[in-house]
Order: structure tokens, then C-alpha cells, then sequence
């Protein structure tokens, strides 16, 4: 067997959640830290069996907030030997679970995105105190935090590479992408309404002209939402082919740009 598939197959493995890591190495906890005198409560995950040094995968939650769905993300990574940080953007104990409070509390972040930055940062700072990990660093995000990746590199965020999974792709007025100097990964489903395929269109438009070195990957037929295996009957837009091409395609992007 060539490397490819037996890379494939560990990939699908993890996806479905049937991996058999080292799981004595890797340890978990809740971090607590402060931005602009406001508490957040991230999740930090590590194979402490990788090594002593280990790259940064910082990951932003969908609009749910920080949920078991990131902290199993985190997870998957770190038993691949990266130190994995999900970062909270919403607040400590701010946990939506309407749909009416998810839009609030996601709204009021697109509404503020000097407060969006802000919170991504003082985030990043929190994982790269941690003991372990190393100032090499892709950011990640899913939906919301798709948006949010691409909001943090278009601030000049000084990390190695970003990737959205199914993620808003509008560039708000104002904004462009002149500051941004790593690779961005756009992982996108060809059926998303949320955010269809002319807002992939602006986006590959607007970082050609600012000269983002960039890679658009579309799944057939794949919607919004399509790597959330969480969601439950007719609300699940869980695609398990795209979500194991779109994780496999991650694991790429991070041996290239931090491993």
C-alpha cells in the first residue's frame, strides 16, 4: 500500500472516531484567561507522547459557541501530534442554544469585528502560553468561525496559515485582504446556502487582486454545516464524504505549512 491511502485511511478513521491513539499521552483541560477584563474559556488538548515542542492549531467554534464538537477536534489533532487550542470568541458560560441566541450572540461579534479581533488575539495569546506548543500556528474555524479565520488574517494576524470549513466568505465593506501574508484553505460545500457559490466567486476574486496565496476546495452536493456530525435528523446536513476529503485536505495544508 502506498502512503496515500494508508494516510487516507487514518484520516477516516479519526472522522468516524474509531482511532486507537496513544489516549494515555494526550491530556485535556479548560483554560480560563482574560481579554479586555473579560473571562473566556478555551480547551487545550496535547499529546504529551509528540514530543516537547508541537505546532499550534488554534480552532473558532461555530456560532453554538465552544462545544463537546471542538473539544473532540482538538482531540483528533492533538492525537496526530499537534498542540490544539479551541478558543472561546463568546465569553465564559456564554453557551447559546437557541437559534434566536446563537444569531444574537454571533451578530453581535459581525457587528463588532474590532471586538471579533480582539477576542481571536488575546485567544492566540492564551494557546501559545500553554506549556508545549510552539509559535508555529494555523488558525481553523467552522460556519461562524469559518468567518472569523478569514476576518483574523484580513487584521494581519501573524501565524502561518488559516482554513475555513464551510464558513461565511463575505468580505465586509471596507475590508480587503492586503494584509495578509499566510495561505488560506477555503473548504466549501457546492450547495451551501448560507453561503453560495457567488460568495465563493467574490472571495477568489478579492484575494486575487490583493495576491493571497490561496486554495478553494468544493464538495459535491455537500451544504452548510456539512462536517457537523452532532446535528440530529432533519436539522443534520452531515456529509461523511466531505468531511472526511475536507479533514484529509487539512491534514495536508498543516504538514505543509506548520509540521
Amino acid at each position: 500500500m502506498t502512503a496515500m491511502p494508508i494516510r487516507i485511511a487514518a484520516a477516516a478513521l479519526l472522522v468516524a472516531g474509531t482511532a486507537t491513539p496513544a489516549a494515555a499521552d494526550i491530556v485535556t483541560r479548560s483554560v480560563t484567561y482574560d481579554v479586555d477584563g473579560q473571562s473566556f474559556e478555551g480547551y487545550f488538548a496535547i499529546n504529551d507522547g509528540a514530543g516537547p515542542e508541537q505546532p499550534l492549531v488554534l480552532i473558532i467554534h461555530d456560532w453554538d459557541g465552544l462545544t463537546e464538537y471542538e473539544q473532540r477536534r482538538a482531540e483528533m489533532l492533538a492525537e496526530l501530534g499537534y498542540a490544539a487550542f479551541a478558543v472561546d470568541v463568546y465569553g465564559k458560560g456564554v453557551r447559546p442554544t437557541t437559534t434566536e441566541d446563537k444569531k444574537a450572540e454571533s451578530g453581535k461579534l459581525y457587528s463588532d469585528r474590532a471586538a471579533l479581533r480582539a477576542r481571536l488575539a488575546g485567544g492566540l495569546e492564551a494557546a501559545l502560553r500553554m506549556d508545549g506548543v510552539e509559535d508555529d500556528v494555523v488558525v481553523m474555524g467552522y460556519c461562524f468561525g469559518g468567518a472569523a479565520a478569514l476576518e483574523f488574517a484580513r487584521s494581519g494576524a501573524d501565524v502561518d496559515g488559516f482554513v475555513t470549513f464551510h464558513g461565511g466568505l463575505g468580505t465586509p465593506d471596507g475590508q480587503d485582504y492586503t494584509n495578509v501574508e499566510a495561505p488560506i484553505l477555503i473548504l466549501h460545500g457546492s450547495e451551501d446556502p448560507a453561503a453560495p457559490m457567488s460568495q465563493v466567486a467574490d472571495l477568489v476574486a478579492a484575494m486575487n487582486k490583493d495576491g493571497v496565496d490561496f486554495e478553494v476546495q468544493l464538495y459535491s452536493g455537500a451544504r452548510h454545516s456539512f462536517t457537523e456530525w452532532s446535528a440530529k435528523g432533519e436539522t443534520s446536513r452531515y456529509d461523511a464524504t466531505a468531511d472526511r476529503k475536507s479533514w484529509i485536505a487539512l491534514l495536508g495544508f498543516l504538514d505543509q505549512q506548520i509540521r
